[in-house]
């Protein structure tokens, strides 16, 4: 339950990340998931509302812990709601993420958004994207990596019924741009094709586990080791620098 309130507001700036991740997670105890089963707007929602993250208002944080409440209250967690659309015969996780995503939007959220669908609200909508809307979903395929590659100090290995080849790599600006600069594709929108083409490059190395390389990757851009500019003193020290095509 963590994780994935964690994974979902993951956009923006790594401060503002962690402020906001410490407003919803501090009136929560010590148990997100109890928190959320027992969640009522009526008694709880002025602890949220206050809550602003970039596109996000406390209507969204709202509307996000009813749903996972119903969730809760009929599946018992989130992995059974997953699995309801996983089946291992699937190539990847992106049509059983596509069919959570859409039974998520599907849930009954009128007591804090009103009675327009939920998909017209565009900040609560961009909490979960769809892989069959064409977008990477990276904080979504990040939640998966979290939950399903098994515990290596790294993730938590707590979904045993997906396997871990099914992943797909959590693509954001920086894994796309290091992707394309080292040959793993030639795509330069950063979208679900893209995301689709990288894991597939990942998949030649490590079939089993091709997501393991994401940490990796996308460390080099968040540390600023690969940045947009060409910097021949910054490049000369970058571990990819022999086989980088920029």
């Amino acid at each position: 339950m963590a994780a994935f309130i964690a994974a979902v507001f993951a956009y923006g700036r790594v401060a503002q990340i962690l402020k906001t991740l410490e407003q919803i997670f501090t009136p929560m105890g010590v148990s997100p998931y109890a928190f959320v089963r027992d969640f009522d707007v009526a008694r709880d929602g002025e602890k949220f509302r206050h809550i602003v993250h970039r596109f996000n208002r406390g209507s969204d944080i709202l509307g996000l812990l009813l749903g996972l409440q119903q969730i809760i209250r009929r599946d018992g967690s989130l992995k059974k709601f997953f699995l309801r659309g996983y089946a291992p015969s699937q190539p990847d996780t992106t049509g059983a993420l596509s069919l959570f995503v859409e039974a998520f939007l599907a849930l009954d959220f009128t007591p804090v958004l009103g009675k327009r669908p939920p998909s017209a609200h565009a900040g609560f909508r961009y909490l979960l994207p769809s892989p069959r809307k064409g977008s990477a979903c990276k904080r979504l395929h990040m939640f998966l990596r979290w939950v399903v590659r098994r515990d290596d100090g790294l993730d938590l290995g707590l979904w045993e019924e997906v396997a871990p080849n099914k992943l797909i790599v959590p693509l954001d600006t920086h894994v796309g741009r290091i992707a394309r600069r080292i040959g793993m594709t030639e795509r330069r929108a950063a979208d679900g094709k893209t995301a689709l083409d990288v894991t597939a490059t990942l998949r030649g190395l490590e079939p089993e586990d091709p997501v393991k390389y994401d940490f990796a990757l996308a460390r080099l851009g968040i540390l600023k080791h690969c940045t947009k500019e060409k910097n021949l003193t910054r490049c000369a020290a970058c571990p990819l620098y022999p086989i980088c095509r920029f």
